[in-house]
């Protein structure tokens, strides 16, 4: 609170060069929901008594990340280390694969089917699962979509 104060009075108001981030005191929850209902990408939670800890993680600041899912297709494998590249409304996105343990990967390497490759990727029959992320990029890909599910709706193997 005593950085807040000290900003305040340092930048009494906003200008077209700086514009402090504004903040509410208590109420996290319902501020959470609104933030969620306009698909904002989350809220940041933060003792108010905390000291900054530069380049450092702590409890007492909270990334609340809302989260968006979404049924995608992968449409190939990365060759090397593994990740999957997904088809998303017509565009292709990347993920490292993350989230899919080493039963489900083998799961998918069970049923695929190999279509063509290149020198970076194997490209293969499109498999649905759903993925989490946290929003989309100005380009309209998934940022940071990890694995969560295998969609088995209309797929036609058993997974």
């Amino acid at each position: 609170m005593d950085r807040k104060q000290l900003l305040h009075d340092i930048i009494p108001e906003d200008s077209s060069l700086v514009s402090k981030v504004k903040f509410l005191e208590g109420h996290g929850s319902t501020y959470f929901d609104l933030v969620r209902q306009q698909g904002l990408e989350g809220i940041v939670l933060k003792r108010k008594d905390s000291l900054y800890e530069v380049g450092k993680r702590s409890w007492v600041w909270l990334k609340v990340i809302n989260y968006q899912y979404d049924d995608v297709v992968i449409t190939g494998l990365r060759k090397g280390k593994f990740g999957l590249l997904l088809g998303f409304q017509g565009q292709t996105s990347r993920s490292n694969g993350e989230n899919i343990l080493p039963a489900e990967r083998k799961k998918l390497y069970g049923v695929l089917e190999v279509v063509s490759d290149d020198d970076k990727f194997t490209f293969i029959e499109h498999i649905p699962c759903r993925v989490r992320y946290r929003n989309l990029t100005r380009t309209g890909l998934l940022r940071l979509p990890p694995f969560v599910k295998w969609n088995k709706k209309n797929f036609r193997m058993e997974l």
